[in-house]
């Protein structure tokens, strides 16, 4: 397989989990948050290296106990998470080729399976465009206006939660996240730049475990499916 690298923004703060960190630094089952997305990515065959965006005012990130068998970079983070994914893409440009796969996990996901990685992989492997772990929608959907009164139920049919990792070859993405903020459309996740360029990713479907903590009751169930999958 073409060469594999890891890209993690971390550089947010995560202020709806009202806590005095930011919320990839809490601890879970006696490690960060951050910590665990790293490892498990890192443990993937073919890695050659993970590149981490952090906050230019991050003090919490010299303390973390990490050891991998990869090399491992921080690249300055920026204001939304393209301009810190399209940083570390430039930064790794240094140690990879622009044919290259990068795989573009959260730093709050420290539950993706290795079965559903290993999924993606290899379903991606030889497809020209890349693509993201996702699940289908299961809920009724609704679109409301702002004063939060329902305009429409949605039809859920081939709609599909976004997660992450997301694999792109590594110039293609750079390129379309660089068109992206150009334009000033902050597109919120790498598949979004990928379909602004006029791609067309494919879905990966993985489990509904793989979830991005964000509020304070999510590190509860995190902690749950961590001990579920480590007793599978």
């Amino acid at each position: 397989m073409t060469d594999l690298w890891i890209v993690i923004p971390a550089a947010g703060v995560g202020r709806r989990m009202g806590a005095d960190v930011p919320k990839q630094y809490l601890a879970l089952q006696g490690k960060p948050i951050l910590v665990h997305a790293i490892e498990r990515l890192a443990a993937l065959p073919g890695v050659k290296g993970v590149m981490v965006a952090i906050s230019e005012t991050d003090e919490y990130w010299p303390a973390l106990d990490l050891s991998l068998h990869v090399p491992l970079w921080t690249c300055a983070g920026g204001v939304e998470r393209c301009h810190s994914v399209l940083n570390a893409l430039t930064d790794l440009g240094l140690h990879a080729a622009d044919e290259d796969w990068v795989l573009v996990h959260d730093a709050a996901r420290p539950c993706v399976r290795h079965d559903d990685l290993e999924k993606l992989l290899a379903t991606l492997e030889a497809d020209a465009v890349g693509g993201l772990l996702a699940m289908p929608v299961r809920d009724t959907m609704k679109r409301a206006e702002a004063d939060g009164r329902v305009v429409t139920t949605e039809p859920r049919e081939g709609l599909w939660h976004a997660l992450t990792p997301q694999m792109f070859r590594l110039g293609l993405l750079r390129h379309a996240l660089e068109e992206a903020i150009e334009a000033e459309d902050l597109v919120t996740d790498e598949s979004a730049a990928m379909e602004r360029a006029g791609y067309r990713p494919r879905l990966v479907e993985g489990h509904g475990d793989n979830i991005k903590i964000t509020r304070p009751e999510d590190l509860a169930l995190a902690e749950f499916f961590l001990q579920r999958q480590a007793g599978a």
